[in-house]
């Protein structure tokens, strides 16, 4: 583990967490310069819980701290069950105080978001998302998760964007495989996500061969998704990120079945003639979800009356 003595300087300590189903990454710093990081193993809450507490007690006094975390999770700040991990397919953080065990355990306050839209906040504030204040991120690993920022302001909602469990055209004939989601079988993540790949080829996507027909078929489930929120939310950037999209022969073959499936509808030249810079990788890589908790420390910091989950400031207050 790294030296957590960190030098106390002008600038604010923060702590943050991206909170996933395999690892929580925790960090330390004021910014991507100085970031320090840990990995703990995502277990049983209380052993998990344990581990994160004493990481952020050896490094003294924080200013706040932000979590990204996987869900779904409560972000309603009238809601009994605010800041909770709710009806999570992971059976042991089902219905569990994610942030206010951080708070209490800690004493500081707590900001906390889901980890996709975290991970859009922190592309927003130093990433590929910089100056753009209508983008979409999206993650595509154990789960399948995304993020919108439209206006400038990450979009929260009735409880908060769900983009994985979106329905998209199934050939059982093509792909007999029924997908593995516990609660719609085939949506998006039960189709697309690292744990289908695996169930369906028998290996998990870094050992499929690069000619293998499962990419095609990946880039086909991942363009539908792509299409509807073009159509739906009309970003200014599409960032996908995660583990299976280390697989970097996957983006040619989104873009072109993208632009496919669009057939021409949407005319502008992000799509038609820069779609290589219109669907992109995040620029913060793996770091980009336990920056954006940053943003969220910062912001709770920065506004210590707002409730646990509340809505970030427009991009350009991040800055």
């Amino acid at each position: 583990m790294p030296d957590l003595r960190v030098a106390r300087t002008a600038l604010s300590l923060f702590g943050c967490v991206e909170a996933g189903g395999t690892k929580f990454v925790c960090g330390l710093g004021t910014g991507p310069d100085d970031l320090q990081l840990t990995h703990i193993p995502t277990t049983s809450p209380t052993d998990t819980m344990e581990k994160v507490i004493g990481f952020f007690r050896e490094a003294g006094s924080l200013s706040a701290i932000g979590v990204g975390a996987f869900g779904p999770v409560d972000l309603r700040s009238a809601s009994p069950t605010f800041g909770f991990v709710t009806s999570t397919p992971k059976v042991d953080w089902k219905d569990f105080d994610l942030a206010g065990t951080l708070q209490r355990a800690l004493d500081v306050p707590v900001g906390f978001d889901t980890d996709v839209n975290a991970a859009a906040a922190g592309e927003a504030r130093w990433g590929a998302g910089r100056g753009i204040p209508d983008f979409l991120y999206l993650t595509v690993g154990t789960g399948i998760g995304g993020g919108a920022l439209v206006n400038g302001e990450v979009i929260h909602g009735l409880l908060h964007p769900e983009m994985g469990h979106i329905r998209i055209p199934h050939d059982l004939k093509e792909d007999p495989f029924p997908g593995c989601c516990p609660y719609h079988f085939d949506c998006l993540e039960g189709l697309a996500s690292g744990p289908a790949i695996q169930a369906r080829w028998g290996v998990p996507a870094s050992q499929l061969a690069p000619d293998h027909p499962g990419w095609a078929l990946e880039a086909r489930y991942l363009a539908f998704g792509l299409a509807t929120w073009v159509c739906t939310l009309s970003p200014q950037r599409i960032l996908i990120g995660g583990g299976v999209m280390q697989q970097t022969r996957l983006f040619p073959l989104i873009r072109q079945e993208l632009l496919r499936l669009l057939n021409g509808y949407i005319q502008v030249k992000a799509i038609l003639q820069d779609i290589d810079r219109y669907v992109v990788p995040p620029q913060l890589g793996s770091r980009a979800g336990v920056l954006g908790a940053m943003v969220l420390a910062e912001h709770i910091y920065r506004n210590p009356s707002a409730r646990i989950g509340a809505p970030l400031a427009g991009a350009d207050a991040w800055r």
